[in-house]
């Protein structure tokens, strides 16, 4: 009986070890549960998000700026882009950079497109397979569950209105 429980216990944790991220056997429920669990840290991210529109910015003290633009509003999906921008010898340069779908009657989000160079995940072109999508929602359930922890938040009041910064928007 205890090996069994100890085998429940190891199945139900992710395997978030650099390996498992490149290498990792996916399945549905695996992909279905971070996509679960990344809507749930976006609502934590942007508790309003289905108000929203516009650009909006999260800054605190000693942490990157967060960058988050709403761009399609339906009555039962949100598309939203989120990043960083990194000072760069050629302006801005967004990373990582991800284009999510918000379901908000199943509660999933779907990362639609992500741009990053911190871990190849993409190596050239690779069809939407069960295990691209699972890597790139496992990236993205470390990045807001990071982003989350350090206490960064979208509230409607902290819309970027026509200044300098919404020139960094420009995908």
């Amino acid at each position: 009986m205890r090996v069994m429980w100890k085998r429940y216990i190891r199945r139900r944790q992710y395997p978030w070890s650099l390996g498992a991220l490149l290498y990792g056997r996916p399945t549905l429920g695996s992909v279905m549960d971070l996509c679960d669990e990344n809507y749930r840290y976006l609502a934590r991210l942007a508790p309003h998000m289905r108000e929203m529109e516009g650009s909006y910015l999260s800054r605190l003290e000693g942490a990157m700026d967060l960058y988050l633009e709403i761009l399609e509003q339906t009555p039962y999906t949100t598309l939203l882009h989120l990043t960083y921008y990194f000072a760069h010898e050629s302006g801005q340069l967004p990373d990582p950079d991800a284009t999510i779908r918000i379901y908000h009657d199943s509660r999933q989000a779907e990362v639609m497109n992500l741009k990053q160079s911190i871990l190849p995940l993409n190596r050239g072109f690779v069809r939407p397979t069960l295990e691209q999508k699972w890597k790139v929602s496992l990236f993205l359930s470390k990045w807001l569950a990071y982003s989350v922890q350090q206490g960064h938040c979208f509230l409607p009041g902290q819309q970027v209105v026509d200044s300098g910064e919404t020139e960094l928007f420009s995908v």
